[in-house]
């Protein structure tokens, strides 16, 4: 590779990322608008009952309890915007046709689709795909993709954590940080968010 060449190449893999950065800040998407699922016709390339099939499958894997749950802070809303506005066609072919075999297999398994699933059955069912997903993981090639539950669950991780919920509520949050201090971690305690 010559010199000029690895400049260019620098050049657009920067340019690209700063430009990548600021489309997605300039999307100004208003959560707290996104109250009624029904009341909307769906979310980019994911129907109504996608998005609440989302919610649900990142509700089963971060329920609530003493702390609002991935459905309160809207994760299935977020995954189904970044899957519709960031991923590209194929990945987002990929994603879609995923969470169809979920919906599938579940079906199947259980007699019921995910969402008219109880809790317990839920939690089962995405238990035995986690094993599947690591099975994959453990012997796929670099160049293939990631199972597509690994995808998900990576998305429900992404979306709760960095929600007003999930960095306030399940994680301590400091809004504007002191001085650079240690502080020791007691078994127990949350991560700072």
């Amino acid at each position: 590779m010559q010199r000029r060449e690895a400049l260019q190449r620098m050049s657009l893999l920067i340019g690209g990322t700063l430009l990548g950065a600021d489309s997605l800040l300039a999307k100004n998407i208003d959560w707290d608008h996104i109250t009624d699922l029904d009341a909307a016709d769906g979310i980019g390339l994911f129907s109504k009952a996608q998005v609440k099939l989302l919610n649900e499958i990142a509700e089963t894997i971060i329920p609530a309890t003493d702390t609002p749950g991935a459905k309160a802070a809207k994760t299935g809303e977020f995954i189904a915007v970044i899957v519709s506005d960031c991923y590209e066609p194929a990945d987002q072919k990929r994603f879609l046709e995923g969470l169809a075999t979920l919906e599938a297999n579940c079906t199947k398994n259980k007699g019921k689709s995910f969402v008219k699933c109880a809790k317990t059955a839920r939690h089962d069912f995405l238990v035995q795909l986690d094993a599947e997903q690591k099975a994959f993981m453990k012997s796929k090639k670099a160049e293939e993709p990631a199972h597509y539950f690994r995808t998900i669950k990576d998305l429900v991780l992404w979306g709760y954590f960095t929600s007003e919920i999930g960095a306030t509520k399940a994680l301590r949050f400091l809004e504007v940080p002191g001085r650079y201090e240690t502080i020791d971690y007691k078994k127990g305690d949350r991560a700072w968010g």
